[in-house]
C-alpha cells in the first residue's frame, strides 16, 4: 500500500501558513480544522517547515500566553521529514516512529501534494489487516 492510496481516500487539501504569521493564527487554524500540524511555506510558496501542536504546547511552556505573538517561523520545525506518494504506507510508519512525528507532507518535484498523519497510517494499517483476515477466513471457507 502507498501514500498514493491514502491521498486518493483522504484527499490533498492541506492547511499551510507563512512563517511570518503569529502562533495564534496557527491555533484559529488548527482549531477550525481539526488538525494537529500546518505546513509552513515561504512567499514562493515552498515548504519550510511545519508547525504541530507540540511546537506549540512548547512555546506555551516557556513564554506562557505571550507564546501566542511569537512568529511562526521561530517555533516550526524546520527538519521536514518528507515523502513522495510511492513511498510505502510501512515505510511512512517507520519514518514517524523513528523521528516520532505524527505528520508528514507529501511532495514531489518541489510542489506538495497532500499530508499524512498518524490517524492516516493506523486507519489503513487496519483496513489492510481486515482485509487479509477476510481473505484468510474465505481460503479457509474454500477448502
Amino acid at each position: 500500500m502507498l501514500v498514493d492510496d491514502i491521498l486518493q481516500s483522504k484527499g490533498t487539501v492541506v492547511h499551510t501558513i507563512p512563517a511570518y504569521a503569529r502562533l495564534s493564527e496557527a491555533v484559529d487554524i488548527l482549531n477550525a480544522n481539526n488538525i494537529g500540524a500546518v505546513v509552513v511555506t515561504d512567499r514562493s510558496g515552498a515548504v519550510i517547515g511545519i508547525l504541530s501542536e507540540r511546537d506549540i504546547v512548547r512555546q506555551l511552556g516557556v513564554h506562557g500566553a505571550d507564546a501566542l505573538d511569537l512568529e511562526i517561523g521561530d517555533s516550526m520545525s524546520s527538519a521536514v521529514i518528507t515523502c513522495t506518494r510511492s513511498t510505502s504506507v510501512a515505510m511512512l510508519a517507520e519514518r514517524m516512529t523513528e523521528y516520532r512525528i505524527r505528520h508528514i507532507p507529501v511532495i514531489e518535484n518541489g510542489d506538495l501534494l497532500g499530508i499524512v498523519s498518524i490517524g492516516d497510517v493506523v486507519k489503513r494499517k487496519i483496513e489492510e489487516t481486515e482485509q487479509e483476515a477476510d481473505a484468510m477466513r474465505e481460503y479457509i471457507a474454500s477448502v
